[in-house]
């Protein structure tokens, strides 16, 4: 073979090994959860809000250890409030479904309890109907509905009919009844359970708030305030969402030190997402984005005077110091779920569930099936 042949052959090899090579990886499998969490907001329900408010970053920090890795969006719903439409059945869609845990965050901290009429067939019917869930097929989609009083108040709307139509659409509702297994108003929350294919369990409502200070919260949570430096707030709206960001630190902090240091393992973890207003977020999860081309009045203060060809690297050194405090985040989470273990050993837990207690075992149970496996 001519040598100029054999050399034009090698070059257009290592070419086409260099393409190869240049090949993004295989992005990372995922499944989808959905979580739908309907809450009584009548007279007696503050502490199943307490409960919500002091638990959900540990319930989230549970699903972020699944594998795979889900890609999770919660939805709130709030009921029996005499404040609501009574036309509607005094139900009220709090947040469609959203993998903005912030918002989600914000929305449970505004709820408030004053009402006595609690419709839960309306306000499970109004989830399945209204929202978009995810069509796929090993997705999993989950209702948690909560409350005090017997599950068949609604004159129109019977719980055999909404037991149908979640089934219809591969979606598991469970009903969780604030008050005695035995109690009289029990009996229709563990039928309604039966019906859906869903998991009934009884909570003492005020037993979730109560929480167990470690000697790890305090640097979680400076942690927590340190990483939103890394937060580069872009857009429209971004200045309100990096507001509402340090909101929501504050109201995690308001209702403990635990909460507060399980939103910072949040944070500091997967399932905390900011990609549609933080430019870090954003160029991680889209290679293709040209922040050159973002206009000067919608990037951060910090930003404004950097020349085009300068962002970059900007974005690259926060990048880089938001994945060491992530790192810090995750070390000390590890010796903080250490230290609960043996506290747990040490002092366990009354028969009756607490509200965390209660939705980890279902989503635990209920995963598995999905090919999700969770701690």
């Amino acid at each position: 073979m001519p040598r100029i042949l054999l050399c034009g052959l090698a070059l257009t090899l290592a070419a086409v090994t260099v393409r190869a090579g240049d090949q993004p990886a295989t992005a990372p499998v995922t499944k989808p959860i959905d979580v739908v969490i309907c809450l009584d907001v009548s007279n007696s329900m503050d502490g199943l809000i307490a409960s919500a408010k002091h638990k959900l970053w540990d319930i989230v920090n549970d699903l972020a250890r699944a594998q795979p890795t889900p890609d999770l969006r919660v939805a709130l719903y709030s009921y029996g409030h005499n404040g609501y439409d009574p036309a509607v059945g005094w139900v009220r869609k709090d947040l469609d479904l959203t993998s903005d845990l912030d918002e989600v965050y914000r929305k449970l901290n505004s709820l408030t309890t004053n009402g006595g009429t609690e419709y839960v067939a309306r306000v499970c019917r109004d989830a399945l109907k209204d929202l978009k869930w995810s069509p796929a097929k090993d997705g999993l989609r989950i209702v948690f509905v909560c409350g005090n009083e017997p599950a068949s108040q609604d004159p129109l709307v019977k719980l055999a009919d909404v037991a149908t139509q979640a089934k219809n659409r591969d979606v598991i509702i469970n009903p969780i009844y604030c008050g005695g297994t035995n109690d009289g108003d029990a009996a229709d929350w563990k039928q309604f359970a039966v019906m859906t294919g869903g998991r009934f369990a009884s909570i003492d409502q005020n037993r979730g708030a109560v929480t167990v200070a470690t000697p790890f919260d305090k640097e979680l949570g400076e942690l927590s305030g340190k990483i939103n430096t890394t937060y580069l707030a872009y857009g429209k709206d971004g200045l309100d969402r990096a507001k509402n960001q340090v909101a929501q630190d504050a109201n995690a902090l308001q209702a403990s030190g635990a909460a507060a240091a399980g939103r910072a393992a949040v944070k500091g973890g997967a399932l905390y997402k900011a990609s549609d207003w933080d430019l870090v977020d954003r160029v991680k999860e889209d290679p293709t984005f040209d922040v050159t081309k973002v206009p000067v009045e919608e990037l951060p203060e910090e930003m404004k005077k950097l020349k085009p060809e300068e962002r970059t690297a900007f974005i690259k050194k926060k990048a880089e110091e938001r994945d060491a405090i992530r790192k810090q985040i995750g070390e000390i989470t590890t010796q903080r779920e250490a230290f609960l273990k043996e506290h747990e050993k040490r002092n366990p837990a009354p028969a009756d569930k607490a509200f965390d207690a209660a939705i980890r075992d279902m989503l635990r149970e209920q995963a598995a099936p999905k090919g999700i496996k969770m701690p």
